[in-house]
């Protein structure tokens, strides 16, 4: 059974979708004023990661992540380049879709844009003016909290010290700043108006999730994501507008992702600590390592990126790459004893285990990285065969669909056929004469005849191999040959 920590009531709880075998999920998207940053980045990975093991159980899920491209920032930024909404944000879309790519998320199933659902939104804040919910004042319209008793369930707030009537028209607020909040907002000179049923004006950012999670997943849905910055106000903002408007539960299951920091302190670009994508891109990362970093914690406890940090990313993606390289290099005719399929059932029941109990990705990690403990010593001594290699690889393949890491398979680790060693800075294959005597001596030091297995090692030194022995299996290295 899967479960979730869910932030509506602070407890996990297990997950039932509304639908058998169907899964709506929202996720915020981006508000398109600047690139985004590696912050932004950790909670897509962390929702890419959520919908793939849905999909890995079996579900079908329905995925739509909005895109703000009308808010409080964005009308800023193009007033301030003199351009149009729509050619101000157009680049900061196009980089996001770009990086989305480079890091292996999935696209969703929709990406609506705020502009593009005016009408949408419109409905609800008529709908909420019908009911009482809303005022107007001074040509915008409010919602009002104190005619909504269940506000605050989510985040918690205190509503005690709250001015009754008090209003704020800016999108983001601090925790302490409770008011009404704007759902419609009067027309300014300098900003963008849509003439509309409800009167001119442009919307407020919180109708705006409402109106489009509400148009792709239906008035009720199941998991809704985000940072733990959404949380208040966007997130309680958005159930209170929804449920009084539409007289239904808005999410069943809400879902939060902590903050990134950078060398233990919040990023920001004062203190230079500010990192793009491209930036760590530029100092030759794969952005699949990054892939791996952002992933390497649980979304719900606070990542610390450093560049020391990172580059175990890259050690850890390597090593799993090492692994289906020499499982690759395994001989077609390999016959070993070593019965591989309980080791996989294991690292299958493990792997699974973990991503059911809230996404444990440390536990799920640590199931495949014992896997490839376990059988590295079994590959170092020939006993696994051709069609072993292939369920680990199967195995391997299987977890990286919900991963999403797609390590290269490589072939320092060993020196089996097509086995190869980076010599300044290219790639070289083993004879098979010579990965034939490193066989023999794998088999001879299995058998503890260390008296041959020293003699080959003389052997291939005198061909300008080196051999040295690790925990991950045996590796070689090209040198000058060795006269005895």
């Amino acid at each position: 059974m899967i479960r979730f920590h869910n932030t509506l009531g602070g407890r996990t709880e297990d997950f039932v979708p509304m639908e058998p075998g169907r899964v709506r999920l929202y996720a915020c998207g981006p508000t398109v004023y600047d690139f985004p940053h590696i912050g932004n980045w950790r909670a897509n990975v962390f929702e890419d990661l959520l919908k793939r093991f849905l999909i890995y159980r079996g579900f079908q899920v329905v995925h739509v992540q909005n895109i703000t491209d009308v808010d409080d920032k964005t009308i800023k930024g193009a007033r301030a380049r003199g351009l149009s909404l729509d050619d101000y944000t157009r680049p900061y879309i196009e980089a996001f879709f770009a990086e989305r790519d480079a890091l292996n998320i999935r696209p969703a199933d929709h990406y609506p844009r705020a502009t593009g659902h005016i009408p949408e939104m419109v409905g609800i804040v008529k709908a909420l003016l019908d009911k009482g919910f809303a005022y107007r004042k001074d040509g915008s319209i409010y919602f009002a909290i104190d005619r909504f008793p269940a506000y605050g369930r989510l985040s918690r707030v205190n509503l005690e010290d709250r001015r009754p009537g008090s209003r704020g028209d800016a999108d983001e607020y601090e925790k302490e700043s409770v008011h009404d909040f704007a759902l419609w907002k009067a027309p300014k000179a300098d900003e963008p108006v849509w003439e509309t049923e409800i009167g001119p004006g442009r919307p407020g950012w919180h109708i705006e999730c409402s109106a489009m999670s509400a148009k792709y997943l239906g008035p009720s849905f199941d998991i809704h994501c985000g940072g733990v910055d959404n949380i208040f106000p966007h997130h309680e903002n958005e159930i209170a507008q929804s449920e009084a408007a539409n007289g239904v539960k808005f999410v069943n299951y809400w879902l939060h992702c902590h903050h990134l920091v950078v060398d233990g302190q919040k990023m920001a670009k004062s203190k230079g600590n500010f990192y793009r994508l491209a930036d760590i891109l530029a100092r030759g990362y794969d952005p699949l390592d990054v892939r791996v970093l952002l992933l390497s914690t649980h979304y719900r406890k606070m990542l610390n990126f450093t560049f020391e940090a990172l580059d175990q990313a890259v050690t850890a993606r390597r090593r799993i790459g090492d692994f289906l390289g020499e499982l690759g290099a395994v001989p077609a005719g390999a016959a070993g004893d070593a019965a591989v399929g309980p080791l996989v059932e294991a690292a299958r029941a493990g792997f699974v285990a973990g991503l059911e109990d809230d996404l444990n990705i440390a536990e799920a990690l640590a199931a495949l990285f014992t896997l490839i403990k376990s059988v590295n010593p079994l590959l170092v001594e020939g006993r696994v065969s051709r069609a072993g290699a292939d369920v680990l690889a199967a195995f391997v393949e299987e977890a990286d669909a919900v991963l999403g890491f797609k390590p290269s398979p490589t072939h320092k680790a060993s020196g089996r056929i097509d086995a190869r060693s980076e010599v300044m800075g290219t790639a070289e294959v083993l004879k098979a004469e010579d990965q034939a005597r490193i066989d023999e001596r794998q088999r001879a030091r299995a058998a503890k005849d260390f008296a041959r297995s020293d003699a080959i090692r003389r052997e291939l030194l005198e061909r300008g191999i080196i051999l040295e022995d690790t925990k991950d299996g045996v590796r070689w290295k090209r040198v000058a040959p060795q006269k005895p």
